[in-house]
Formats: C-alpha cells, structure tokens, sequence
C-alpha cells in the first residue's frame, strides 16, 4: 500500500455539501450542549430535591422531558441526518441534490423543537416517553422531517452503481422508517387515542422503535462506512450483514414489550418481546464480526466506533437478560432501566455518532481539526463520563430494586442507600458536559477557519486516509 496523503481526501460530495451538511451537524452539537445541562439540572435534584423548586418550568419532571427530547430530537437526529446525507452522497458517486430542501428542513425542524421545549417547559408536554413534544409541534416535526430526507432519497434513487452497501441500507432505512414511527405513534396516542391498555403497547413500541428502527440504523450507517475507511480492510462476514439488517427491521421494535412485564397487558406481549430479545442477539453479533477490525485500528474516530460497538453488543445483549421475568423484578423500574437506556443512546449511538463526526468534518471543511489537544480531550472526558454515568446508574438501580422488593425497608432508608451513586451520575453528567463543550468549541474554530480562510490546516488529528478511499466510494 502506498503511503497516505498528506491532506484529508475532499471529493466534490463534501464541497457541494459542505455548508448544509455542516448546518446538521452544529445544529446536533449545539443541541447535545443544551441537552447536557438539562440533564445536569435534572440529575442534581434526583439527589437535592429542592434545587429549583421555586421555578416552574424547571421542575425534574419537565426537565427530565426536556432533556431526552433534545438529546434524541437536538444531538442525535441532526448529527445522524447530516452523516447519513453524507454518507448517501458519497456513495450515490455524486454532489447531493436538493439541499435547499434540507435546509430549510433542518431549520424547521429545530425551529420546531425549540417551540416544543418551550412547550414542554410551560406544561403542554404530552404523558409518553420519547413523545413529550406538544400536540401542535409534531406535525411541523414529520414535514421538516421530510424535506430534509429529500436530497438523500434522491442520492439513493440516483445511484450510479447497481451494488449497494450496508451503509447505504441502514441509512435509507432510517430516512423511511421515522416518519412512519412518528405519525403511527401519534395517530394510536394523540389524534385518535386507542383505549385502555393499548396505549401502553403502543407507547412501549414506539419507545423500542426511535431507537431500533431510527437511531441505531443511522448510528450503524456511520460505522460501516467510517471502518473500513479507518482500517483499510474488507468487512469479514459480510455475507451475513443483510440478514443482521433484516433481523433488526423486522424484530427490532417487538422488542418493546420488554418494558411491561408484570403490566396489565396479555402475557404473550412480554414473551414475544423475550423471544424477539433473543433473535436480535444474532444482529448484534453480525454486526460486532463485520466492523472488528476496527478494535485494532489507531486514530481517534476508530477509538470511538471501537467503545461504540461494545456499548451496543452489550447494550443488546442486557436487553434480552432484562427481558427474563426473574431479572426484570430486581432491574424494571429503578434506576437500572436508566443505566440501560444510557448504554444504549449515549454508550452506542452517541460515540459511532462521534467517530464518525471525527472522520467527516475534516473531509467537510478541507481542514483538520482546529485543535489536536481537544479532540484527546473530548475523548478522554467523554469514555470516563459514559462509563461512570452507565456504572452509577446500573450499581444504584441494582441496590434500588432488591430494597424495593423487600416490604421491611422504608422508602427513605432506599432514598439514603442510593444517593452517593446519584451524586457520581451528576458527576458524570459534569464531566459529559464539559467534555461536549471541548467538541463544540473545536468544532466551531474548525468551521471559522474555513469561513474565514485565515488559518491553515495543521497537523492531522486522525490517521491518514488509506489510498483505498476511492472518491466516490
């Protein structure tokens, strides 16, 4: 293999894109800043209750819906939108079109969500998980929504290649598979409500579905384009990746009912979930054997997509012993669910998100990042923060469930037992937030270097591209 280049490779993709897909992207970082002192707000009065009482709109139910609503909403579907765009433009083998389209979309849609936070925080949230945007927000949601997905639909349609790749399916799939989410969940619990116990299930789908069928294909969409970029090798076992696709469209969001053993719905929910739990077992090994050569792989975004894949094997695979009736009386409804929930979005999702963001920006802007010291920072504060965040929660929500099961033990003697954890969680949440602020700011001297063009590209943050990066692949 010939030695790499001294430049990130920069194909007319990236500058016919730059600025729209680079608008997704500070709009998703800037969104992951709010989202992480909100979370801080809300962790804090997990342990000091009386912290911020006085105010109204920042009590911990509100600001608990306000963060998730951003994290997943803010950080997670602009930053996925914009490298699936990516992603799917470079693959299509030319410029993406439409992009007005996408920026007005992105505009829109975080237009949207401000009003729908405003709302939240006002009182006009709805009573379900992932859905708490008011009623007259989300239909803003699905239409901005769409016009974004435009120039990547077209990339895909537009192919000039009769092969496609893994990437391209996960992405694709995301781009269809939300709004559909979105308006079902909406028209069975706000439009027209389903009665009873229905909205339950519907609600518990919908919850399994955002992240099966919408974040983790864009997350895994990333991945196996970012690997073998970084690793410069061939993904071994592909053969079996179109079935760990399928796998997860088809079981990923029956998973759901995990979340109501014990409810009062028929048992044959829970059990299929439990069946469903343990077939998706199979895609996450798939996935883990197709992208393992980047565990060896050096660089900062194949560090990221290395823990990432591990939060994500491990996240399915607790999925599925949290499932089991026995485990689920310790772990549902405590502080463990939490612990799970964060593997999932922040462990997983988030850090592929972050390698891949490593690996694109400069390819976008033409520069390497504004400062080596930051992105060493960002990644040190950030795997320390996920792991004491996932840890605390998980060692609280296991002592909180097994006194919950005990009748003897006052509420109170629990409250004491767990508050030194919940006081590591807000550490964590410290830690995250400074960390998110490192690449924020980074990311903004990066994008001002360019704008400006008063500074010239340094030395390399990442491994050197590989002379393998074709510039249409």
């Amino acid at each position: 293999m010939s030695s790499p280049s001294n430049n990130a490779e920069v194909t007319a993709v990236d500058t016919a894109g730059r600025w729209p897909l680079l608008l997704l992207l500070a709009s998703g970082l800037s969104w992951l800043v709010i989202s992480g002192v909100l979370a801080l707000v809300a962790s804090i009065q997990l342990h000091s209750p009386t912290f911020l009482t006085d105010c109204a709109w920042f009590t911990h139910g509100r600001v608990s819906a306000m963060a998730e609503t951003s994290f997943v909403y803010g950080w997670a579907a602009n930053a996925g939108l914009g490298l699936g765009l990516w992603i799917l433009g470079r693959l299509g083998g030319s410029p993406l079109r439409a992009l007005n389209w996408s920026v007005v979309g992105a505009l829109f849609w975080n237009a949207g969500l401000t009003l729908g936070l405003i709302g939240i925080a006002t009182g006009d949230a709805t009573s379900f998980s992932l859905l708490q945007l008011p009623r007259y927000v989300q239909p803003l949601m699905v239409a901005a929504y769409a016009a974004i997905g435009v120039s990547g639909i077209l990339a895909w349609n537009g192919r000039r290649t009769d092969g496609t790749h893994a990437a391209q399916w996960y992405a694709v799939a995301a781009l269809f598979l939300f709004p559909w989410l979105l308006i079902a969940a909406q028209s069975m619990l706000l439009w027209s409500p389903v009665r009873g116990v229905l909205q339950a299930v519907t609600a518990g789908w919908y919850v399994q579905g955002v992240f099966t069928l919408w974040l983790a294909p864009l997350a895994l969409a990333a991945a196996y384009y970012v690997v073998p970029k970084t690793t410069g090798r061939v993904y071994p076992s592909y053969e079996f990746a179109p079935l760990a696709f399928w796998t997860l469209i088809f079981v990923g969001a029956f998973t759901g009912g995990r979340h109501l053993i014990g409810g009062p719905v028929p048992a044959w929910i829970p059990t299929l979930a439990n069946a469903a739990c343990s077939l998706l077992l199979f895609h996450y090994l798939v996935v883990v054997l197709n992208l393992r050569s980047v565990f060896s792989a050096a660089g900062v975004a194949a560090r990221f997509i290395s823990v990432g894949l591990i939060a994500y094997f491990v996240s399915g695979s607790l999925d599925f012993i949290t499932s089991f009736r026995g485990v689920a009386l310790v772990t549902q409804f405590t502080y463990f669910a939490q612990a799970q929930q964060q593997l999932a979005v922040y462990g997983g999702i988030s850090l592929l998100l972050f390698g891949a963001i490593y690996f694109a920006v400069p390819r976008l802007t033409g520069r390497a990042w504004a400062s080596g010291a930051f992105v060493q920072g960002h990644m040190v504060l950030v795997l320390l923060g996920v792991a004491l965040l996932v840890g605390s929660l998980g060692l609280a929500g296991w002592i909180q469930g097994h006194a919950l099961n005990d009748a003897k033990v006052p509420f109170s003697a629990i409250a004491a037992s767990t508050r030194p954890w919940l006081l590591a969680v807000t550490a964590a949440h410290g830690i995250l937030l400074l960390a998110n602020l490192l690449l924020l700011v980074n990311f903004a001297r990066s994008v001002y270097s360019v704008c400006c063009s008063c500074s010239q590209a340094g030395e390399l943050a990442f491994r050197q591209p590989s002379t393998m990066e074709a510039p249409t692949s």
